[in-house]
């Protein structure tokens, strides 16, 4: 196998989907005080979400709480109760290409601005003959690390 171009730091978010995101906050928020940080909506992405945050600094972990905006639609944030992990990569264009050279699938929309502003890609959770190396059952987003993370992280 061909040297990675690229360092997987650490976790940067899990993201939990519902159809009430209301249950979701009572759970995470008002019993386990993690404090929600900012909102994202977006018809395209199909959700309407708030961002919370544990821990500070480059070791803070996000917590999306995810419900869509139109449950039959698709993407179905709710389906999988647990929706994705996300993972700060050091490069996240090289991390992609190679990725994508070695036969791992991505799900469709390529590299694109995330919720939290940074770039991001999702790996497929379902592999196919084209792309046999997928995420197993479960969708993991990989997200540019910015230089303050990379530099505490690497």
């Amino acid at each position: 196998m061909n040297q990675r171009p690229f360092k997987i730091l650490g976790v940067q978010q899990i993201a939990i989907g519902g159809l009430d995101k209301a249950r979701l906050r009572t759970l995470w928020v008002e019993m386990l005080g993690v404090p929600v940080t900012g909102n994202f909506r977006s018809a395209g992405e199909n959700v309407d979400e708030d961002i919370c945050t544990i821990g500070r600094g480059p070791h803070a972990v996000e917590v999306d709480l995810m419900q869509p905006l139109d449950p039959d639609k698709k993407p179905a944030v709710h389906a999988t109760p647990l929706n994705h992990v996300g993972l700060w990569v050091d490069d996240l264009p090289k991390a992609y290409a190679w990725l994508t050279e070695q036969g791992v699938r991505f799900a469709p929309g390529g590299i694109r601005k995330g919720a939290a502003g940074h770039d991001i890609c999702f790996l497929h959770p379902k592999a196919n003959d084209a792309f046999p190396i997928a995420g197993e059952g479960v969708l993991i987003e990989l997200v540019q690390a910015p230089p303050d993370v990379i530099a505490a992280l690497a």
